[in-house]
């Protein structure tokens, strides 16, 4: 895909309405991934729905009712948002199983959507987990999808890997356009005086840009072919700037568009990368992206440091 520039508001409640998106548009965004169908969500609903007690006809005709109904309202949003914006408009989904989504995808395409992001976000807390069997799913459902439709497939992967550049490379060979680093799990918390479990807090902040800009600096450096965006963490103006100097061609954002109007703020990050530009004498994109990642780094990778001792070992007190 072709973007005017590399501002991308991320799935959230913000991309849930032809009105919200048209307006994104008109503030100037890069593109908009659309807020995602949640294969969790359909099946629980339709679990619920599904009384064991009816009849089983009456049961499976309700469970695939909500199916249809919940897909038939997503598609509408593709195509009302594609009337409405002039910026690409990206479906998603957030899916774990490989079976459930192969014909939808083609009818997302026919929707017309631009490209389509899955979302395989879990922990993998079985007992009998087998090693590996989590970055098999993904490519198991990469490859089941790329089977049913010519979308670009991005790719958008949690940061519960233990070697996320072995899973992209993998990506890359099995189709997938583009990754996202990182996903953002539901941030849990406690309650010490009602003793309960509660939510934290569900905003990124500035720390959060750190592994993304790690782990985007270190894979783009290792597996070419494949477009990496950064998510999660772009608060500060300069923050667009670092992620495509570590590799992206694109970042993620959607915290700060919840706390500021979205004309003002896409203005003011785009004026602030065309000054940066300017001032290093850089034309396009293209010349500084992935200048800072660990392929470009002389053998220095900092990217790669784990341990406090080696940043401090050569400082005098």
């Amino acid at each position: 895909m072709e973007l005017k520039n590399p501002i991308i508001i991320s799935s959230s409640s913000l991309t849930d309405s032809v009105g919200k998106n048209r307006k994104l548009c008109e503030a100037g965004v890069g593109a908009i991934v659309l807020k995602s169908l949640f294969e969790e969500q359909i099946m629980m609903e339709a679990d619920w729905l599904g009384d064991p007690n009816m009849y089983p006809e009456g049961s499976d005709y309700l469970v695939e009712y909500v199916r249809l109904h919940k897909l038939g309202e997503y598609l509408t949003l593709i195509r009302e948002s594609k009337e409405a914006c002039t910026v690409p408009v990206i479906a998603s989904i957030n899916c774990y199983h490989d079976a459930e989504w192969t014909d939808f995808a083609r009818q997302i395409e026919e929707a017309g959507a631009d490209a389509l992001e899955i979302n395989i976000l879990a922990l993998q807390t079985d007992l009998q987990y087998q090693y590996g069997s989590f970055e098999q799913r993904h490519i198991d459902i990469l490859s089941r999808i790329k089977q049913a439709t010519k979308l670009p497939i991005i790719m958008k992967l949690g940061d519960n890997f233990t070697n996320p550049v072995t899973l992209i490379a993998q990506l890359r060979a099995n189709g997938a356009a583009a990754v996202v680093l990182f996903n953002r799990f539901y941030q849990p918390d406690i309650d010490i005086e009602k003793l309960t479990q509660t939510t934290g807090d569900i905003f990124t902040s500035e720390g959060n840009l750190a592994r993304s800009l790690r782990w985007t600096g270190i894979a783009s450096g290792a597996v070419s072919g494949i477009d990496y965006a950064v998510s999660g963490g772009i608060h500060s103006l300069g923050g667009v700037v670092k992620a495509i100097l570590a590799g992206a061609s694109a970042v993620e954002m959607c915290s700060v568009f919840y706390k500021q109007d979205a004309q003002s703020l896409t203005e003011e990050y785009l004026v602030f990368l065309k000054a940066w530009m300017q001032r290093h004498g850089m034309e396009s994109i293209e010349q500084f992206k992935g200048m800072l990642n660990t392929k470009d780094l002389s053998g220095v990778n900092t990217f790669e440091r784990a341990q406090f001792m080696k940043y401090f070992s050569s400082k005098e007190s």
